[in-house]
């Protein structure tokens, strides 16, 4: 094997990697030294500002193949053919903590999705819980404050935390999901995955379909208790990133089914709650799951920084036959995502190879700026309409229209019959088995109980009483001795 030359940025190859240029033996150095001026302003940038949510993560590349025919749903080319395979790339993550968090920490995890199709890239942000905390995107930013490192401590606030549940009622229903057995994963690739949002799908007759996105595990569901995973960031902080990397290099490769729910858009108006508020579910026995594919992790990344860190996930990246719904919080993360990406990665994000499509091709009129790499001919135009043979506006929309209607202004959407934040709540309490209800009021009280407002502790509590008696009245008391020890 021939030797590789050591380098410098432009090319030139490196003289010496061990020593300055220095005048004399014992310096000062010179400032004509270009490799240790490279070398080290390089170093100092090494590090590009971290997402502000779901800061660590991991991921892989796979592909996603269609096992079951949708085309009565969807349009998408890449669901179009049972048997056909789109490659992959998806990016777990924990959503309050810092790049330098643990993984077995109890957090909803971040499940995006890249498929890289011939229509262009179709990206699908979600999470591995069904619901969210929250329905309007205007308390997003708030919402990640308190749960994050308090200004003044440094540190996470349970005052901070619960104080803001306290005065947001709908998070009830995702409190509960956290709050119990599936709340801690064992790994990525022990816990399911969803869309959460609900999204559209049109068929090529134009028909349109509400839909919400379910990835089922197929090694099994497995989670760890409070206890269990104190003893997995004791052992290894990494452990879902070493898990996922060392089950895809024994090829041991991981895989999910992707199931959907399909609602006619007809159906949505009169349901009984809002089908577009994502702190609910919509209940199987009213849309029943329909199987449509599966997803298998069959490579691992190269370069963490390169492929994981830098990769860009937008939930408005759609392809023909796949668009938005009235969600409020999917409109919202619309433009946040994107917008996020401009800021950590720069205009040209999309050009970075985990980001750019790899089955489809770029042709536009967008230029320059930071990390340009894309040039078109010394020929091309760069502004349309014009008269030369630049791209064209030749595509129909992505999905169907639909019809707006009402009063500008900031309000609530129309209350459907069953329009409350506690019921579903109620409903997953009584699902669970006596020793699930028992980790899941340890969980709730061992957090509120550390709570210093007793007023913040009362609203808190009233919540669980309004999504089921026993469940309120167990947390009070199971807070109430906390506070007394």
């Amino acid at each position: 094997m021939s030797q590789r030359v050591l380098t410098t940025e432009s090319g030139a190859p490196v003289a010496d990697n061990q020593n300055s240029a220095t005048a004399g033996a014992g310096g000062p150095i010179l400032v004509q030294d270009q490799h240790l001026l490279e070398k080290l302003a390089r170093f100092n940038r090494e590090r590009i500002p971290e997402r502000v949510v779901h800061a660590r993560g991991s991921g892989a590349y796979g592909y996603f193949e269609v096992t079951d025919d949708v085309t009565g749903f969807t349009r998408a080319d890449f669901l179009s053919e049972v048997g056909r395979r789109t490659e992959t790339f998806i990016r777990f993550s924990t959503v309050a903590d810092s790049l330098g968090g643990a993984d077995a920490v109890r957090d909803p995890r971040g499940f995006a999705l890249k498929f890289y199709t011939n229509e262009g890239n179709y990206d699908l942000v979600g999470n591995n819980t069904p619901v969210f905390f929250i329905k309007d995107p205007i308390k997003f930013p708030d919402f990640i404050h308190s749960q994050k490192r308090d200004p003044f401590t440094g540190r996470q606030e349970p005052d901070n935390v619960w104080d803001f549940w306290a005065n947001s009622p709908e998070a009830t229903h995702q409190i509960t999901w956290l709050m119990g057995d599936r709340g801690i994963p064992a790994s990525y690739r022990h816990m399911n995955g969803f869309g959460s949002h609900t999204y559209q799908w049109t068929n090529a007759k134009g028909e349109a379909f509400f839909v919400k996105y379910h990835f089922k595990t197929n090694q099994g569901v497995r989670s760890l208790s409070a206890e269990q995973a104190a003893e997995q960031v004791g052992k290894d902080a990494n452990s879902h990133q070493t898990d996922l990397l060392q089950a895809i290099e024994r090829g041991v490769n991981p895989s999910w089914t992707l199931h959907v729910q399909l609602m006619p858009a007809a159906e949505a108006a009169d349901y009984r709650f809002n089908p577009f508020d994502v702190t609910k579910v919509w209940p199987h026995a009213d849309y029943p799951l329909q199987r449509v594919g599966r997803l298998v992790l069959d490579r691992n990344p190269d370069n963490v920084f390169a492929e994981v860190e830098q990769a860009a996930f937008s939930p408005n990246n759609f392809v023909p036959g796949i668009g938005p719904s009235p969600d409020k919080m999917l409109q919202g993360r619309l433009f946040a995502y994107a917008d996020a990406q401009r800021y950590r990665l720069g205009i040209n994000h999309t050009q970075l190879p985990v980001n750019a499509p790899k089955a489809a091709d770029v042709d536009n009129y967008g230029r320059d700026g930071l990390h340009a790499t894309r040039y078109g001919s010394r020929q091309d135009k760069n502004y349309e309409p014009n008269s030369y043979a630049g791209p064209a506006q030749t595509g129909a929309a992505l999905a169907s229209p639909l019809a707006v209607h009402g009063w500008t202004g900031t309000h609530e959407a129309p209350l459907h019959a069953k329009d409350d934040d506690f019921f579903q709540a109620g409903e997953l309490y009584r699902l669970m088995s006596a020793d699930e209800k028992d980790r899941l009021i340890a969980n709730i009280a061992g957090g509120l109980s550390q709570v210093t407002r007793d007023d913040v502790i009362e609203k808190n509590l009233a919540h669980f009483h309004a999504a089921d008696a026993e469940y309120g009245k167990r947390v009070e008391e199971a807070v109430r001795a906390l506070r007394e020890d």
